[in-house]
């Protein structure tokens, strides 16, 4: 009896411990998602929200204050805050999700080849992505920007490509990890082709990491969209952008008129708030699985 005692004696907070852990993380992965289900009727209700559209212009209104017809007020070129904010979280949102995407799918591609066959393949592609990564990755942004120039799709490949050489790199590792287990030997002395070995066994299992991480990534990616607008090399006005539009508003805001910058200001805060709780959620849940 004293040797059961002492064996379920140190259980019980490990079980407490996972409980508490699960409870956290399902906690940060309901409040991201409530945070980015919001802000995405928003933007698809958008047209029913407001009576105005977003390029249109009130010219005996600019700088209005918030109020009457304008909920937000109006900006400098006598156009609807409240429905510029709106249907900018459709554009920020999209190129946002579009970029990681894309930046996954190139990234899990280099990484998947250059971890499985290794050698010069592994070398070259490494290299490749060492280059990209030497740099910091917003100049690296602001560069792959004004080479390309204004676009919507220049602008998701942009995104893209600052984002991939990191999901080459962790996707080369788990690959190099998982390449060595029994089940891929047994897979290729079955006769299994390398793109079948690639597809069906060493791709779904390298993708845990890159889960978690993608949502990050996203709030990562509006930032970085928004950065870029701000500077003139994203999207310009009059088209509906939260960066462009803290651009277009931070002189008003010595003087007092707030509601040009702030409102995009917030909404870029709780919509890259939104995507951290997401991923972090995912994070604590999958550190929760492997500590039990």
């Amino acid at each position: 009896m004293a040797d059961l005692r002492a064996t379920d004696g140190p259980r019980a907070p490990a079980v407490t411990r996972r409980a508490g852990d699960g409870r956290f993380s399902r906690a940060l992965i309901v409040s991201g998602s409530a945070i980015l289900a919001v802000v995405a009727l928003a933007a698809v209700a958008a047209p029913l929200l407001s009576g105005w559209g977003p390029e249109e212009i009130d010219p005996a209104a600019a700088l209005a204050a918030p109020g009457g017809a304008h909920l937000l007020g109006t900006d400098a070129n006598g156009m609807d805050v409240w429905s510029r904010l709106l249907h900018a979280a459709r554009l920020d949102l999209g190129v946002a999700v579009a970029a990681v995407v894309l930046a996954v799918v190139v990234g899990t591609a280099v990484g998947l080849l250059a971890g499985y066959l290794g050698g010069w393949a592994d070398d070259v592609l490494m290299r490749i992505v060492d280059i990209l990564q030497a740099f910091p990755t917003f100049i690296l942004a602001l560069a792959v920007a004004a080479l390309l120039g204004n676009g919507t799709a220049n602008l998701v490949i942009t995104i893209a490509a600052v984002n991939a050489p990191a999901y080459a790199r962790l996707v080369r590792a788990e690959v190099r990890s998982i390449r060595e287990l029994p089940y891929i030997d047994a897979a290729v002395t079955s006769g299994t082709s390398t793109l079948g070995v690639l597809w069906r066994h060493v791709l779904p299992n390298s993708l845990t990491p890159v889960r978690i991480i993608a949502p990050l990534n996203c709030g990562w990616a509006m930032l970085t969209l928004a950065g870029l607008s701000f500077l003139g090399l994203g999207v310009t006005v009059p088209a509906a952008e939260w960066g462009a539009m803290i651009s277009l508003g931070s002189p008003d805001v010595v003087a007092g008129r707030w509601w040009t910058s702030v409102p995009p200001g917030l909404t870029l805060l709780v919509c890259v708030l939104g995507f951290s709780l997401l991923g972090e959620g995912l994070q604590e849940r999958s550190d929760a699985r492997r500590r039990s």
